[in-house]
């Protein structure tokens, strides 16, 4: 074998056994491009058992959502929950299932493209992609897409207003460790929050003011948000005041007094003790206690999916019409709403500020700079 050969394999060799991924090819001159990447949670591929069995196994088996020793958890995990549970959210998840795929990903997606939009009409030359934390479209294949597209700076952006570990710091840990394994970086951003945000508080009073407007007002207003562990509470977690300030800023907006709203907690995992009160128990003492109409909204949900169209809209009416209430609507999430968008669109651009996502290419200067590099001995 001549030495050229043995280089060459030798380089190989070395390019396999690299922990770092090998970079996308490069022109030099390209213009920096900026991209925004919104994620969700994510959504099993199909609502059969073994995707739903795949989807709650990358899922539960997250620390982040899980802070129980990790041994006798996983030994839980495999030998008890996802023996029973997948068929039991398979069956849940069909029953909310659209033609055109999962609620959550169906709205997910067309977010991102609205929001791609609204920001190309003010001028922004900015690429939207979509990605889920776990499940399909995972945010390290679309971190790789967005790399060999030339991109160089990512804002990560959340579909979460509210902060917690357990979903928000958890899609953190995904981008840190697609970071990990790769060798040129982009320039990153991300942001934590916006559960305080006007133009989000503004968004969801707009949406209710509608639905009250076509449907008239009920009783009892009640805010449902995602629960976490109570613990997570007393370690610091800030979600539960989060949670609390949105719906405050959202009532005062509304223009609603204290016993006209009520904030509760949905979708309780197992039985460690979880923020309080939890949504379904109250729904079923308003109904004994003689309230005729509810409405129930969620607000740390952006997109509906399963634990607004399911656990709200099908598990919690029953409930409360079977404890004796009359009247139950469910008032859908911000989904594609305009002014939800143009929410989304302003909180991006503010944390957009200072990339230059709207100066167009300087095409002499680029040229100048690739011919400077090409002189220097760079490759083509």
């Amino acid at each position: 074998m001549s030495g050229g050969k043995l280089r060459e394999n030798a380089q190989m060799t070395f390019l396999k056994l690299s922990r770092f991924a090998k970079e996308p090819p490069f022109s030099h001159g390209q213009a920096p491009r900026t991209a925004v990447l919104y994620c969700n949670l994510g959504t099993p591929d199909t609502p059969t058992t073994p995707d739903v069995r795949r989807f709650l196994s990358e899922f539960l088996s997250d620390p982040r959502v899980v802070e129980i020793p990790r041994l006798l958890w996983l030994l839980i995990l495999h030998g008890i929950v996802l023996r029973f549970r997948p068929a039991k959210s398979a069956a849940k998840y069909a029953s909310v299932w659209l033609p055109e795929g999962s609620p959550l990903k169906i709205w997910t997606e067309k977010q991102a493209k609205l929001l791609q939009g609204w920001l190309a009409q003010r001028g922004h030359q900015v690429q939207v992609r979509y990605a889920m934390r776990y499940g399909s479209a995972s945010i390290a294949s679309q971190l790789d897409a967005l790399k060999a597209a030339g991109t160089t700076r990512v804002l990560i952006l959340p579909a979460y207003p509210q902060y917690s570990a357990t979903s928000t710091a958890s899609l953190f840990d995904a981008v840190y460790n697609w970071a990990g394994q790769v060798r040129a970086i982009p320039e990153l951003r991300f942001v934590n929050h916006y559960h305080d945000d006007a133009r989000y508080i503004a968004a969801l009073a707009m949406s209710i003011q509608r639905y009250w407007k076509n449907h008239g007002r009920p009783d009892q207003l009640v805010m449902s948000f995602h629960g976490v562990p109570e613990r997570t509470l007393h370690l610091g977690d800030p979600y539960h005041c989060e949670c609390r300030k949105t719906a405050r800023l959202l009532a005062n907006q509304l223009g609603l007094a204290q016993e006209q709203f009520k904030v509760t907690f949905q979708s309780r995992l197992g039985r460690a003790k979880w923020l309080q009160p939890y949504t379904e128990p109250s729904l079923i003492a308003m109904g004994k206690a003689g309230v005729k109409r509810v409405d129930v909204v969620c607000p740390a949900f952006t997109s509906d999916c399963l634990e607004t169209l399911e656990e709200i809209n099908m598990e919690g009416r029953a409930a409360f019409l079977q404890a004796g209430g009359k009247e139950f609507h469910f008032i859908p999430c911000l989904n594609d709403d305009p002014e939800w968008i143009t929410a989304l669109c302003d909180i991006t651009q503010q944390h957009l500020a200072g990339w230059p996502t709207q100066a167009a290419p300087d095409a002499p200067r680029l040229a100048a700079s690739r011919a400077a590099a090409l002189a220097l001995g760079a490759k083509q």
